[in-house]
């Protein structure tokens, strides 16, 4: 048993793993933001394990709207995503955070996936697309219905372009519905709600245990997956009309 125990807690050493968090607020630091509670809950969490952590609240800085790598280039005067998304691509963890407005997504958790996706076409060291090998999940709190939306929008997004999705990578959480107390706010339940924790805790730890796995491997192995493989002609086990390709 005490071997067990010992083989148990050496699986939970994290230190080098790197995780970045996106608080996709609407308000500007240093107003206060009740996703960044659920943020730091998280964030936390994974300090404690020894993840070197980075929390980008996007809001604050001049990203542009597109799905170009850097809009400068299409006629944004500026455009701090490039500089951003070095910061991603360090990561071995990825967690989108946002509010929930009018059911869905807030425009900033919107612009930042549009952001990541255009870098989607971009390779790895492995010739795969650039965010294989990274983990991602999703975090969300409000005071109206959608935390599953929300979370659903996210997590297929980060999926699509090549992020691995762990079990249970979402948590959220929102008060009454209509106008009422948010997630910080005194009275509102929300530090307190064991829903919330366990589901936070979760993600946390189903976070660290996938980016480590993926380390170790050394990422998804890169066969059927490597667009110049397919632009190649290789055979990956599918014949498609030659006119095609």
């Amino acid at each position: 048993m005490t071997e067990h125990r010992e083989a148990a807690h050496a699986d939970q050493d994290f230190a080098g793993l790197k995780a970045v968090f996106f608080n996709c607020t609407l308000k500007r630091s240093p107003e206060l933001s009740h996703t960044s509670g659920l943020v730091e809950l998280s964030a936390g969490l994974m300090r404690g394990q020894g993840v070197e952590v980075e929390i980008i609240r996007p809001i604050d800085h001049p990203i542009a709207t597109g799905v170009y790598p850097d809009m400068t280039e299409h006629g944004w005067e500026q455009d701090a995503w490039p500089e951003i998304f070095e910061r991603v691509q360090a990561a071995d963890i990825l967690v989108i955070a946002g509010p929930i407005w009018l059911g869905d997504n807030s425009s900033v958790t919107k612009q930042v996936i549009e952001r990541l996706y255009a870098m989607s076409g971009m390779t790895n060291d492995a010739g795969q697309y650039i965010y294989y090998g990274k983990v991602g999940g999703a975090l969300v709190t409000g005071n109206e219905d959608g935390v599953k939306h929300c979370a659903m929008n996210i997590l297929y997004s980060l999926q699509h372009i090549g992020v691995t999705i762990p079990p249970a990578a979402d948590a959220g959480w929102i008060g009454p519905i209509g106008p009422g107390p948010s997630y910080l706010d005194p009275g509102s339940g929300g530090p307190e709600s064991d829903f919330t924790n366990r589901n936070t805790t979760f993600m946390a730890w189903n976070l660290m245990h996938m980016a480590k796995l993926l380390r170790q491997a050394g990422g998804v192995p890169a066969w059927g997956n490597v667009p110049e493989q397919w632009n190649s002609g290789k055979d990956l086990g599918l014949d498609p009309n030659p006119e095609y390709r």
